[in-house]
Parts: C-alpha cells; structure tokens; sequence
C-alpha cells in the first residue's frame, strides 16, 4: 500500500512539473511585456526548479507513466532547451542536465517514436552540438577542466540515440537512416574542426616541429570521436544498402578528412584512449570499403599513405610525451615516429588459462581510470565492449600482461585490413587496424596498382628497421600473430585480386638503380623478387601452423602472378628446390600435418605448372639421369612426388602428388620416358584397389582411425595423370590439322604456331623430341598398348561418372600414328568404347568427353575413308547434338565440324577422275548438311562449330546441271556419293588399303537439290549478322571453302552480291583483326574476274579503300596489335590479285576509279618493291624461291594496270610502271 502510494505521488509529481512547465513557457510571451515576469533567459531556471533539482525521482516515475505521455513530455524538453540554445544565454549546465535525463529516460522507458520524432530528436541534438562547440568549447579551451562539461553533454546524446536505434532499428524507414547517418558524420566533421582549431592555436612553440607533435588538451574530445564512429560503423553495416549515393560520398570525404589530418602531422599517439580512437575509425572506414558506393580512385593514395603509418603502431617507441588529462593526471604517451623493427621476440606459451578468466586478470590489474562524475558508466563500457572479446586474449598469443599492448596490436591489424575486403565480420571487432589496406584492393584494384611500392617491399626486405614499413615487414616481424596472420591475408588479396594481372609486365634488372627513374616493369620485378626471398624465407622458419597454411597460399598466388621467363634464371628452380626440402623436413604439427605437407605440394604444383622453364627443364633431366641413387633420393623433387603419389592413407597429400606429377609431364614431356614404369605402377596399384570388382580395402589415416575407400577424386587424379603421361608419350600435339588453306607469298612468312592447351609443351625441347619423335611414338605405342590391357578396362564403366569421363578424355589424345600401330583388337576396343559412352552413357559429361574423343579420332586420314567407321561415328554425333545440355552439344557440334573436315580432305587426296565416276545417293552427307544447318539456329559456340561444318561440306559437293554441261548456269542440282553400305565391323585392313578400294567409301557427285546451297547461304547471312566474332571468322573461312568449290558458277548466283557485300563490310569495320584477316583472304579467293560477277568493281574499291586509310585505324583492343602486320599483308595479297584481274573488266567507272587512284596505286607499289630489295638483301639462299613468288605477284599487278593506264591514255603513269618492273627483277 505504502508503495503504491509512493508510485502514485511519484506520477503527481511528473505530471505537476511538466505541466506547470508547459504552463510557463507558453504564457511567458503574453507576460513579459506586461510583468516581465517570464523571458527566454528564465528557461534554465525554469527547468532547474521543476525538473533537474528532482530528476531521480522523475526518472524513477517514468516507467510507471504510459510510454506516450512519457514520450510527448521529453519531445517538448528537448524542443524547448534546443530552441533557447538560439538566445544569448549561457545553456551549458542546462544541456548537460537535459541530455543526462534524456539518456537515462531512454533506458527506463521504450518511446514510440515515428519520423516526425526522429526529425525533431536529431535536429534538436544538432542545435545542441552547435552550441556547445561553437559558444562552449572556446571557454574549455581556456580550462582544460571545462572539457568534459563541454564533451559530455554530446556523448550523452549519441547514447540515447544508441539505444533509441537498438530498441527500434527494425522498425526505422531509409529516410530515418539517411538522417541518422547525416548527424553523425555532423558531430565528426565539428568535433574534428576542434581538432584543426587546437592544433593551429599551438602559435606560441619554439620549434615548428612540435606542433606536429602535441596531442589536442582535450582528450574526451577523442571519446567523443570514438563514440561518433563506432556508431556510424553499426550504422553503415545495418543500413547500408538504403544511404544514398550523395551522402555516402559525403561519408568517404569526412572519412578522408580525418585520416589526411592523420598523415599530415606524421605521428600517431600512442595511449589507451587514442588506441581506442583508430581502431573505431579504422573499423568504420573498413565498413565503408566493403561496398562503395561511390568511386574511390580520388582517395586510394591518400587511404594508403594514411593506413601505412599504423603499420608500426605500438612497436619499439623512442619518444616520451606527457599531456595533462582532465583530472590533471599525467600520463605517458608514446608518439610513434618512424619506428623501426626487431625480429620479434618468441614467448613460450605457459599454462592454459581460459579467455576469460585471462580477461579478467587482465581487468584487474587495469588502473582506475579518472575521468569526469558526469559521463557515464554505460558510454564508458561501451567504448570498450565495442572492440574487445575474449579471443582478443586466445591462446596463440600466449598470457598477455599488457591490455595496452593488445590494444595497439589491433590498431595495426585493422589498418591492414582496410587495403583488402574481408567477410570476417567477428574478427574485426576484435582487432581493428589491419584492415583496410585489403578493402582498398578489392573496392579499387585499378587505382590501387600505383601503390604497390609503397605497401610491398623493392630492396631488402630480410632487413629490418632499414626502410619504412610495408606488408611484408608486419608479416615478418610483428610480434603480434593476429597482425601477422592479417598481413599475410592482405598479401594473398593483392596477389589473388583483378590488379594482379599488372604484374604481367614485371621484368627484373637488377638491384641496382640508375637515374631518379625507375620504371614501372622494373619496380613490379624487384617487388616480386622480394615477395619471393621474403615468402620462401618464412616458409622456412615459420612455426605457427595457421600463418603457415597461409604462407603457402601466398606462394602459389605469387608463382602464378610472376612472368618467370622475365625473371632471374635460377628463381623458379630456387622456389621448386625450397619447397622440396620444406616437403622433406616435414612439419612438427601432429594434428595439421597432413594439411600443410597437401598445401605445400599444391604449392608445388603451382610452381610446376607455370610456364616452362628452361632452367627447371634442366633439372629435371638432370635429376633423371643420375638414376636415383640412395644418396640422393631425398634431394630429387620428383622421387619426392612419386613418394608421396603412392601414400593412400593420406588421399590429400596423394591427390597433390599425382596433380604435380601431371604438370611436370605436361610441362616437361621428356622427363616422363624414364619414370613410366613407376607412373604405371601407381596409377595400377589405385585403380586396383578402388575398382568394384576387385576386393577393396579402407585405408587409415595417420591417426590410425579408417577413413573410408579411396575417392573418386584420387581416383580421376590417377587417370589424368595416365592420360598426361600417355600424351607426352605419343607426342600429341593436338587434332590432326587437315587444313589445306593456301598461303600466299606474302602471308606465309607469318604463320603462328597454334598453342593446343591439352597437348603437352614441346618447345623447350622440340630439336631434340622431332630427333627422337620415331623413338618416342615406338615408346608411345607400347605404353597405350599396355594402359588399353592394364588400366582402361578397370576404369571405363567405374561408377563415378568422373572417372568415366577422365578415362574415355584419354583416347581424346591418340595420335593417329599410334592408334594405326595398334592391332586390329585395340583399335576396335577404342572405337567401341567411344560409341558406346557417346551413346550409352546416362551422364552427359561423359558424353561430351567421348565426343571430342571422336573428334579428335575423325580426323584421322584412315578412319575418314572407313564409310562404316564414319557412319557410326555421324550418328553418335548427331544424337548428342540434340542434347538438352548446351556443353554437350559443343562437343558434338566440334565433333561434326572435324568429321565434315576429314571427308573434304579425304575427297581432295583422291585421283579428280575417281571422284567423278559414281552417281549415288549418300544419306550420311545428308544427315550431315541437316544437322548443321540446324545448329546454326543454336548458341554461338555450336553455331561457329555448324558454320565450320558447312563450310566444308561446301567446299566438296560438286555442282552441275543435270546435262552434265559445265557452262550454262543450274537450275537443279543433285548430290550424289557412292557409299559401302556394309554395316559389320571395319577391319584396319579396310582402312589401310590403296585409294582404289577407298574409292569405294566416299565420292562426290551432282547436287540434289538447289535449296541446299540457298539455305547454306543463307545460313552464312545470318550467323554473321547474329554470331560472335568466332562465329563471324568462321563464317569468312567457310564462305572462301565455297568460292574454292570449281564446280560453283559463282557468277550466276542471286545471293553472290550479298556474300561480297557482307565480306567487306567486315573487312572495312570489324574490330576484331582476326575477322578482317580472314574476310581479306576470302575477297582474294575467286580465281577469275568473272566469279566476282558484278561485285568486282566494288571489291576493288573496297580493298584499295582500306589500304589507304589503314594507318588511321584506332585499335580498340591491345590484343590487336600482334595481328596488324598480318592484316597488312593479307590485304597486300587480296590487292595484288584482284589488280592483276583488274585489266580484264570492261567496266569504265572501274577504269576511272583506278585512274584517279594512280598516285597512290603508284606510291603504294614502289613501296612494295623497295621492301622486297631489304627483304632479298637479308634473306637466306632457300628463302630466294618465295621472295620470287612475290615479285611476280607484283609484276602481275604492274602489268595488268599498264593495260589499263594505256587504254586510258596516261603515258606518264604507264611509263613510271614500266620502269617499276623493271627494277623489281
């Protein structure tokens, strides 16, 4: 009862004073005048009579009110204090009184707050901090004691605005958190005004120096900052999807702001409350990099100049500074200039003790800490709790006795963090400097690139305290594990990012420096040649398991960023060799043992993997031919990998082995002749054991404890490793190239060696394999011979469909000359298993893997002239070109395209008079021309493959009229072939026998029906109009097959000026070169003026446009630079041909054009004779043949334009010419 009572006069005692509150407030204008009894300077009285002076018992009240009521009477408050800030008189203890209240309210009693609240709440607490920092804060820079009455006020504010956005976070509209956003970055950029007015007010000092070096009087000043960016940094991980563009921009700049005042004075303070301070701000601006909004290209360099001073934070400090705090209290403060490193000092880790009692220890031994009555214990926490955890103390770092310590520590991991982009959100609350180097990397690799010396080392990176600190210095030598382990994922987000591409252009020369210039190809070489002796050097020495792991990590992301072929010689074989005996030494973890020996091989596989490398090459052979004595079996990498491919109780370590193994035989194919015993025994011996129908063991681990059977993983391993080898074996190089495209003389000294990703290199070692090639097909017969008997029956029906594919890929890489080799038994065993899996098999990658196996087979001479071979080879193709599965039907539609090759050049290898003798129908051409011309309807890779299809079944197909009369135009047309239509097995007799029999298989004869051609065509049109560039180069390529077709009246076809049209709309405006290369030579294929019909006058034009304005053309793309000579050339070629015809036209306008022209026709081919005379001056006796080809290409041309010239009276122009020939021979 008595409670009750006391609730109830409590309530009273609320409603009493804000009532009597509100009555003279609002009466007070109708009385001043006439009593002056109430004014505006009355308010603080007034509110310190009937609120402050009982403000315990009003907060205690509270809860018992109704939360509207409550709410309503504290909104009128903070309206009325805000609006009396605006008169003359002094508000400071008013504010003060009125935002504790406020804060303490918020904590009793949950306010329902809507829009119009929270604008009026921020509006007010916005008039509130311009008072006190505009009117108040000179007056506490007078008395250091006045700060905190000055700070605290604001502090108070932003907690009740904390918890306000704790209780309702969930409920807050976009534009609620807009301006939530907008009050804070409002109290950072005014307090941080404080901080530049401070540090300009030190006029008075001795030395200009030290105004860099003074620490601003007020330090509640920090809190408050700290406060103000812990909260924008939950404000930004909570709503940062909905801040607008406008305001996230304004976000970058304060942000910038601050850390350019940072930069600016060259130091950072070293004590528990700016500790505090960076690792809030440095927290924030990682939240604020995570996702931009806004480009950052302006702000990168200023970011990293800024981050890389707290690189060293905390470390070795030489100068002692004092500052009086606001109890007058002095206290050592640490400034952090230029610091330098030591290697780190290693504690041995004492008895377990649990995080939190740790933590407690550690809170004990804390000094109290002296700070104003009035702030309160809650803003105190929550500075703390804000960045702090129990993992802050784990156990890799030992009992740490100095929280400061750990405090700096996690001011240089967030720093670090900041350069990358990190998702590990609880371990940035607990270590806050790191940070932001990574986040730059990912938001801005571009503008990032440029500031890779200053955050990766150039020269002497196994020196300490001798240069500035960079990545590499904390990952080496902090002593701190969480900054190294933050460095060493830094590291791995620069190399693993967009901008490592740059490192491309890497070249070493040197350590020495010549000039104040250095360029950029030279600094990338010196980063990435200390990255490497910095890496390797950890590698060795490194104790902690985790930063281990990620050593490792770094390697392989550096190995596969690092051009080696512009690198020191020996760098490669020195990274290969140093893993090797890391490999060996073994790891002392127990319980990550296995992990790091799997990550150190990877590693070493990576290095394998990379470009060849002559120097590794050596090696390796050299390591071959010492026969691997007992004495030095542990110094071989590849006895090492062999060891370890055979451990099946540890199937990581096993899978990274037969990976290493297979880049070394596909990098290094000659080291594979002396170890194929050993690979076939391995690989035999996992087969064996993982194979259904024979017994199959568990095998343990290395804890004793059975895991399980060998996977398929291992397994596929196994088999790719079989393939690799067989490949090398065989010498592979890739599909048989049928490709019968004539080279002019122009253009055939710029072949381009095409690089075949599946075959193995060869060219570090091409003299010595093409000695040795009938050596090594031998060898390569006997090892497919032996893996057809030994390893493929066990693994082409396995179970895993990855298994199958990897198996049927194998015979993706036979050489024909190998498979012809075999008996009769095996090559029927390859053709049957390829047709059963491309038929068969439930699972469409192994459907796809068979039919590039019976691509790569259809090319092959032999099984071309097989009509039985050929017809089941068309019809698995054709059934999985139907495929719902697009990555299928790619490899189909390849397939189809190579057996449409092989039969055209099957067809050109035979006797002209044999191909005309038989008239019958062929089924399979038919199948084959509808199932092209469906898929050019398909994506645009089936759609290239479909058009390079058509275009050799164009090239082949003759066309007559049905009279047999080759000179009037057609109107029917029939194809005709003569097929065997024998349907038992094809014996390798049948496809070894003299062309006499193989007539039998395939001949062309007389086109069925003219719709064929039209739709071919017209297919042709639409692909180029509709396909990519691959699909127009192939369309250019197949349009030259059928202008080669001797049978085509070109002439006499309605779509011929379309086709010529189209040829040089892409020659004039593709930017792709490849396409105009190829568009060039299709206008350079019709032999006759009278195959270009009409269009002759316009390809001429066309051609001899392009030529004169080519030095005008903008390259779009860099790739296109390697391809402009060879445009050059072709058009030469095409301009040549079609001016020696030139002489033959009747077309006037034509002979006009080329009269106008003679200047430039003239010039052009003076030019061509005077670089043949460079060309013969330099060329060897055997290049004498082809440099005579080309004269006569131009004396031709010569000619043929004399004829015209003379017609045309110019006898100065045919004069000139006259004398050009001459002088060409």
């Amino acid at each position: 009862m008595a409670s009750s009572s006391s609730s109830s006069a409590a309530v009273r005692s609320w409603r009493t004073a804000f009532l009597t509150l509100r009555d003279e407030t609002l009466t007070s204008p109708r009385t001043a005048t006439a009593v002056g009894a109430t004014s505006s300077s009355s308010i603080p009285q007034l509110l310190q009579h009937f609120v402050f002076s009982h403000s315990h018992s009003l907060v205690s009240a509270a809860p018992e009110l109704p939360p509207h009521e409550v709410a309503s009477d504290v909104f009128f408050l903070l309206e009325l204090v805000a609006n009396s800030c605006l008169g003359p008189q002094d508000m400071t203890a008013t504010l003060s009184h009125t935002s504790q209240l406020i804060r303490d309210l918020c904590h009793r009693v949950y306010f329902e707050i809507n829009s119009s609240s929270w604008t009026l709440m921020f509006d007010s607490f916005a008039t509130m901090l311009d008072y006190l920092l505009d009117k108040a804060a000179p007056i506490a820079t007078a008395d250091s004691s006045a700060d905190a009455a000055v700070i605290t006020p604001i502090m108070d504010c932003l907690e009740t605005i904390r918890r306000l956005i704790i209780v309702h976070h969930k409920k807050s509209s976009p534009p609620d958190d807009t301006q939530l956003v907008k009050f804070l970055l409002r109290v950072i950029e005014s307090s941080h005004a404080e901080f530049i007015k401070s540090f300009r007010s030190i006029t008075n000092q001795r030395f200009a120096a030290e105004i860099g070096r003074r620490l601003p009087r007020y330090s509640s000043l920090w809190e408050l900052q700290t406060l103000a960016f812990a909260m924008l940094g939950e404000t930004v991980s909570r709503y940062g999807p909905s801040i607008p563009v406008d305001v996230w921009r304004s976000l970058i700049e304060i942000l910038r702001k601050v850390m350019d005042f940072l930069a600016s004075k060259s130091l950072l303070v070293e004590d528990s409350v700016m500790s505090r301070f960076y690792s809030s701000l440095l927290h924030c601006l990682h939240l604020v990099l995570m996702d931009p909004k806004y480009p950052l290209s302006d702000h990168v360099a200023s970011f990293v100049a800024a981050l890389r001073m707290f690189f060293t934070y905390g470390l070795n400090s030489r100068t002692q500074l004092t500052y009086p705090d606001v109890g007058h209290q002095q206290k050592d403060l640490h400034i952090l200039n230029k610091t330098s490193l030591e290697e780190p000092k290693r504690v041995e880790p004492g008895p377990y003790r649990p995080p939190h009692l740790r933590k407690k220890e550690i809170s004990n031994m804390k000094p109290k800490k002296s700070w104003n009555p009035q702030s309160s214990s809650d803003c105190e926490s929550s500075l703390v709790d804000f960045m702090s955890s129990d993992s802050d103390y784990s156990d890799s770092d030992g009992f740490v006795q100095d929280t400061e310590t750990v405090r700096k520590a996690k001011v240089r991991v967030a720093a670090i963090v900041c350069i990358q982009v990190s998702s590990q959100h609880h371990f940035l609350k607990k270590v806050a400097a790191i940070v932001c180097i990574q986040d730059l990397c990912q938001a801005d690799s571009k503008s990032f690139t440029t500031q890779w010396t200053l955050l990766l080392p150039t020269s002497d990176v196994l020196q300490p305290r001798k240069f500035e600190a960079t990545l590499m210095t904390c990952l080496m030598y902090d002593p701190y594990l969480k900054a190294r382990i933050a460095s060493a994922s830094a590291l791995a987000v620069i190399l693993d990012g967009p901008s490592s591409i740059f490192l491309q252009v890497a070249e070493y020369k040197g350590s020495s420096k010549f000039g104040s210039f250095t360029a950029l190809s030279s600094s990338l070489g010196q980063i990435l040649m200390q990255l490497h002796t910095g890496i390797l050097h950890l590698i060795q020495r490194e104790t902690h398991s985790r930063l281990l792991a990620s050593l490792f990590k770094i390697l392989t992301l550096l190995v596969a960023s690092t051009p080696y072929s512009r690198m020191p010689g020996e760098l490669l074989p020195t990274v290969i060799t140093s893993l090797q005996a890391r490999i060996n030494e073994g790891f002392s973890f127990k319980n990550y043992q296995t992990g790091l020996l799997a990550a150190a091989v990877g590693c070493l596989t990576a290095a394998l993997s990379t470009s060849p490398s002559l120097d590794v090459r050596e090696m390796l052979l050299k390591e071959t031919s010492t026969g691997f004595p007992e004495t030095e079996k542990k110094s071989s990498v590849l006895f090492t990998l062999l060891q370890y491919s055979e451990q099946l109780t540890s199937p990581n370590i096993c899978f990274e082995s037969l990976q290493a193994l297979k880049a070394v035989s596909h990098n290094y194919p000659n080291t594979m002749f002396a170890f194929w015993e050993r690979v076939s025994t391995i690989v035999y011996g996992i087969l064996m054991v993982a194979t259904p129908e024979f017994p199959s063991r568990p095998w343990k681990g290395h804890t004793g404890d059975p895991v399980g059977f060998i996977g398929e993983k291992v397994i596929t391993a196994a088999v790719k490793l079989l393939d690799e080898c067989l490949r090398a074996l065989s010498g592979f190089k890739g599909t048989e190239d049928l490709s019968d495209d004539k080279l002019t003389p122009f253009t055939s000294d710029c072949i381009r060696m095409k690089k075949v990703s599946s075959a193995p290199s060869y060219e570090l070692d091409s003299k010595e394999f093409n000695n040795n090639e009938p050596k090594a097909c031998h060898s390569g017969i006997e090892q497919w011979s032996e893996a057809i008997e030994k390893h493929l029956p066990l693994i082409l029906r396995h179970t895993s469909a990855m298994v199958r594919g990897a198996s049927v890929t194998c015979f993706a890489g036979i050489t024909s000359h190998v498979f012809f080799s075999l008996v009769k038994e095996k090559q029927d065993f390859i053709l049957s298993s390829l047709i059963n899996a491309s038929i068969r098999d439930e699972v469409p990658s192994v459907r796809s893997a068979a039919c590039r196996a019976i691509g790569v087979i259809a090319c092959f001479p032999q099984v071309s002239q097989s009509a039985e071979i050929r017809d089941k080879f068309i019809r698995a193709v054709e059934i999985n070109t139907r495929d719902p599965l697009v990555s299928v039907r790619i490899t189909a539609s390849w397939a189809l395209a190579n057996i449409c090759d092989s039969i055209h050049s099957s067809i050109d290898d035979l006797p002209s008079q044999q191909s005309k003798e038989s008239n019958v129908d062929s089924p399979s051409i038919a199948s084959l021309t509808e199932c092209a011309l469906r898929l050019t309807k398909d994506g645009d890779k089936i759609k290239s493959n479909a058009v390079r299809a058509l275009g050799n079944l164009s090239r082949f197909v003759n066309y007559t009229c049905l009279s047999g009369s080759h000179d009037k135009p057609m109107d029917r047309m029939r194809l005709s072939i003569n097929t065997n239509s024998n349907e038992e097995s094809t014996s390798s007799n049948d496809m070894k026998g003299s062309h006499g029999n193989a007539s039998n298989s395939f001949r062309p004869g007389s086109m069925g029906d003219l719709c064929w051609l039209d739709r071919m065509v017209q297919a042709f049109i639409s692909c180029v109009t509709t396909g990519n560039v691959k699909v127009q180069w192939n369309v250019c390529h197949a349009l030259s097959n059928l202008f080669l077709n001797e049978t085509l009246r070109l002439q006499d076809m309605d779509w011929a000026p379309s086709v010529f049209s189209i040829l040089l709309l892409l020659l004039r405006d593709s930017s792709n070169f490849k396409i105009r290369i190829q568009a060039a030579a299709a206008l350079a294929v019709p032999a006759s003026i009278h195959d270009y019909g009409k269009s002759f006058p316009d390809v001429i034009q066309g051609v001899e446009h392009i030529i004169e304005n080519l030095g005008s053309d903008q390259i779009s793309a860099p790739s296109s630079f390697k391809y402009r000579v060879v445009l050059e050339k072709q058009l030469t070629s095409t301009m040549l041909h079609v001016l020696t015809l030139a002489s033959s036209t009747d077309h006037e306008p034509l002979k006009d054009f080329l009269v106008k022209k003679a200047p430039f026709l003239e010039e052009w081919l003076k030019t061509l004779c005077s670089s043949l005379g460079e060309t013969s001056t330099q060329s060897d006796v055997e290049d004498k043949s082809l440099g005579d080809q080309k004269k006569e290409m131009i004396s031709k041309a010569i000619r043929s334009l004399i004829e015209v010239y003379k017609d045309r009276k110019h006898r100065s122009t045919v004069q000139k010419l006259e004398e050009l020939d001459k002088s060409i021979w």
